[in-house]
Formats: C-alpha cells, sequence, structure tokens
C-alpha cells in the first residue's frame, strides 16, 4: 500500500498520549492554512463533546470550528467538506475502519487531509484504526506530554477513574500523561499527583 500522496492531495497524522497538545497542534495546522488562504475545514465525531459541540477543542481552551459527524461515511458528504482543500480531522481513534477509505477517498480528491488522534488506549495497546492511519500517511507527527508524576517525556494516557471500557472520553478528571515508569494498564484510582497538564 503506497503512502497517501497523490498529486496534491495528502495525508498527514498527528500522534501521541493524552495532553500531547494533539488537537492544538491540529488547530495550528488549520490556521497556517487559512492564513495561506485555503479552504479549510475542521471535522470531529459527534461522540466527543467535552469541550465543545461545534469545534475543535484542546484541553488548553484553543478552538476551531467543526463539523460533527456521526460516522466517517458523513465526512465525504458534507457540503464544508466538499468544498474544502485542506481537512483537519480530530479524534480519528474514535471512526471504525471505514475511515481509511474516507482519507483515500479525499487524498485522491487532491485535498489536504490532517488527522489527530490517540495512538493507544489506557491500556498501552494501538487504538483502533490509529496505526493503519500512521502507517498509510505520508508523514506522522508524534507528540509527547509531561509525566504528572515526574515531569518526563510522557508517551502513556494514564486512566484515573472506575472504568474498563475502552472508550471513556475525558480530561483531567479522568486521565493522566504519564512516562512509562509511572504508567499502569489498570486504572489507578489513589492518584500519586494530584496535577494535571495540557
Amino acid at each position: 500500500m503506497n503512502h497517501l500522496s497523490t498529486g496534491h492531495g495528502v495525508l498527514e497524522v498527528i500522534t501521541g498520549c493524552m495532553f500531547a497538545e494533539k488537537s492544538t497542534a491540529l488547530i495550528s495546522q488549520l490556521r497556517r492554512a487559512q492564513f495561506g488562504k485555503k479552504r479549510v475545514v475542521g471535522v470531529k465525531p459527534g461522540i466527543d463533546n467535552r469541550y465543545s459541540e461545534t469545534s475543535i477543542a484542546s484541553h488548553n481552551q484553543e478552538s476551531f470550528p467543526a463539523v460533527l459527524v456521526a460516522n466517517a461515511q458523513e465526512i465525504l458528504t458534507s457540503p464544508e467538506v466538499q468544498n474544502a482543500e485542506v481537512v483537519g480531522i480530530d479524534e480519528a481513534q474514535f471512526f471504525d475502519d471505514t475511515i481509511l477509505d474516507v482519507c483515500r477517498t479525499l487524498v485522491s480528491q487532491g485535498k489536504r487531509v490532517i488527522v489527530a488522534g490517540l495512538d493507544m488506549d489506557y491500556r498501552g495497546v494501538p487504538f483502533g484504526v490509529m496505526p493503519t492511519l500512521m502507517a498509510i500517511a505520508f508523514s506522522v507527527e508524534k507528540l509527547h506530554a509531561v509525566c504528572t508524576v515526574c515531569g518526563a517525556d510522557a508517551s502513556q494516557s494514564q486512566r484515573v477513574v472506575n472504568s474498563s471500557a475502552i472508550v471513556v472520553t475525558g480530561g483531567p478528571e479522568s486521565y493522566e500523561a504519564r512516562c512509562t515508569s509511572h504508567w499502569s494498564p489498570e486504572p489507578i484510582f489513589a492518584r500519586e499527583s494530584g496535577g494535571s497538564n495540557d
């Protein structure tokens, strides 16, 4: 399978753990594209309504207007997406495998597609479709957060609420960024650190 880059179309992925500023990086790229006079649209799954129902929103309160979709196929039928030259898709791990064909279609239409999402779930298992998106992307930017325990680079999302469900949307009340030394695949309820970071 070739890396997704066709003509002027390209697939880029921004990934990492919770609080690694993936959404912030995505928003920055979308704003840069706007500054370059490109037609830009943000997209997010309807399941992610933590901070806003109408915008891609980061933990540090950066935001960019977005189209909410119930599933990946709705991306292709969105008039805003059809008219756009640059499409930013946030929280891609929440989509099923059909997001792959959606990205291929958008790239084949000459669009720049920038996808952001978690690389691993709270158990340290590659998250949904993200590994495949990373494999076929023309470029991958992997970001790190800061461990809330020791301040080292963090690559893991530590769950701190009592749930074994794979998908639990939340912020600092549900997760902490941890380095591998201070991370556990099991939820930790007695926090070792009261802080949170963006």
